[in-house]
This record gives structure tokens, sequence and C-alpha cells, in this order.
């Protein structure tokens, strides 16, 4: 199998699940060396108060052909972020990729509560674990990164910025969230393009991350069983997927045409050819304008 990241080193924060761990051990597959980071290891859990952990994803990456890596860090808290570059650094010299993934809001919005009836704790602490995080990131590892020439950055969010630009996104707090992370990508392509860099706003389609599948009672194995609650998951796609388009953004040596983009997994896969595990290639965004939002019945011809 060829490895083009071979020689790339990668940072993916906020890796201990969903699509951070899809992501790093696609990386893995291509080769890189993938410091993966967050908050749950195997001695100590987050607040989510779930089973994934930093070095379980860190072993997947080396299983797929890479160097997993795991350091635990907090990503709100710029001295663990600079202590975590600093290593990266020491013992690589070098950083080529960098994921922004950190998210650590499932359990902090109400989908119906407006922003004056919604919890002022709760939904001040989603913008700081999505937005200040990614900052903070940013702001520590841009100048390894920039060191040589051809860095990626990827700001890893939910929706297009087509589609969340004429969409409200569940509320106030996660609609600002997940359009701030847009912008940032944006943002970051003025920075870094002059600079040889590139970076991309990236999201996947509906996604079976473990907490989804949790949430419809099924497996990787048997999550069709919960089309016949909810029919438009048939539209759904693995971590992986998205971790496909990352691996193969980083492997382009002309990625910087898509400098400052918002992408997405299904549209990446297109352009690149790769398929999910499945051997389909979801295309969510558009199903969701054309099928699901427009009130059709569930029906992923033409779109897996």
């Amino acid at each position: 199998m060829t490895q083009p990241l071979r020689d790339k080193v990668a940072l993916v924060a906020g890796a201990t699940r969903g699509a951070g761990r899809g992501i790093a051990v696609e990386l893995g597959a291509a080769g890189a060396t993938v410091y993966v980071t967050g908050r749950t290891t195997r001695a100590r859990r987050s607040e989510y108060d779930r089973p994934e952990t930093i070095e379980d994803t860190a072993d997947l990456v080396t299983e797929a052909g890479g160097r997993g890596i795991a350091v635990p860090t907090d990503h709100l808290d710029p001295a663990q972020v600079k202590t975590l570059v600093d290593r990266i650094d020491a013992e690589q010299g070098r950083l080529d990729v960098l994921v922004n993934d950190i998210w650590g809001g499932e359990n902090l919005f109400d989908w119906e509560a407006p922003v004056w009836e919604h919890d002022l704790d709760k939904g001040l602490r989603l913008l700081r674990l999505a937005v200040e995080t990614h900052a903070i990131t940013s702001h520590h590892a841009l100048p390894l990164l920039l060191r040589r020439p051809g860095g990626l950055v990827v700001e890893v969010t939910d929706g297009t910025a087509d589609y969340n630009r004429d969409h409200y996104r569940v509320s106030f707090f996660y609609d600002l969230a997940k359009s701030s992370v847009l912008r940032m990508a944006f943002a970051l392509g003025q920075e870094l393009g002059p600079r040889g860099a590139t970076a991309v706003a990236l999201t996947p389609g509906w996604m079976r991350s473990e907490i989804m599948l949790d949430e419809f009672g099924v497996r990787e194995d048997n999550w069709r069983d919960a089309l016949e609650k909810v029919p438009h998951f048939a539209i759904s796609e693995t971590p992986r997927y998205v971790g496909r388009a990352v691996a193969a953004l980083a492997a382009d040596p002309d990625v910087a045409r898509f400098n400052g983009a918002s992408l997405s997994s299904g549209g990446v896969a297109q352009e690149y050819g790769f398929t999910d595990l499945d051997g389909s290639r979801p295309d969510a965004w558009r199903y969701m304008v054309e099928v699901q939002d427009a009130g059709r019945p569930a029906d992923v011809t033409g779109y897996r």
C-alpha cells in the first residue's frame, strides 16, 4: 500500500472519538506520524464520561500503518498547548498537518431553547470549547507548521459555508460555533496563503460517530437497523470517510488551490476518487438540500 505521508507529521487536536479519531487513523494509514490529543485517557475521563480514549486512538493509528502518539491536552489551557507543540518540535522538528477538531459540545446545547431561554453557562462553555480552543491551538502550532512550505490546516466543522449561510443550525450557540469555525478557516487562509501554507474548512456529512450510534441504539455493523425510525440516516458515513478526505488533501501537492475554501467529505471524495469503508461515496450535503430539506422520501439513489 502506498503511504504518501510517510515522512509527514500531523497533530489532530480533539482525536478521542468521532471525526478526530477517523482523521487520525486515515492519516496513519497514509504513513504519517500523528499526535492525537484530548482530555479522556485510560487514567481519566472528561465530563463526557465515555469510554473512548486518546491512547486507543493512537493505537489505531499505529495499527493502520502510521505512528500514533497520544498526548493528554486541554486545548483551553494555552500552557498545555504550548507544551504540546514544544514536544512535537523537540521530537520531530516539523509539523506538516494541523487538524483543529476540538469540540466537546454535545451535552451543552438545547435543540428547543432560544438564546434567552438557553442555559447561558452551557452556551458560553460551548463557544469556548468550539472556538477558543481552535484559536489557542493555531496560535501555538502555526509557527512550527510554517517552518516548512506546504503545510495544511484543517478546521473541522458541521456544514458547508453555503449550507450554513441559508440554514439555522440547531440553536443560537451551535449555529454561532459552527459558523465561526468556517470563518476561521477563511481568515487563516488569508494569513497562511502568502506564507506557503493552506487552510480549509471541512465538514463530514451525517457521521456515524460513537455517540450517534449509541443515540440510535445500533452499532457500526448493524447501523441500517436505525433506518426504520430515521430513514434519512441512510446517507450517513463513517468517521473514516472525512479522515480519507484529510489524507487526500494532505497528500496533494496542489492543495493550495483550495486555500480558504469550505469543503465537505463528499465533495472531496468526488475530487480525489476515494470511498467510504463500504465502497460507497456518500454526498450528504447535496442529499440534505435536494432530498431531506425538500421533504422528499428517503432515497439515497444517486447520492452514495
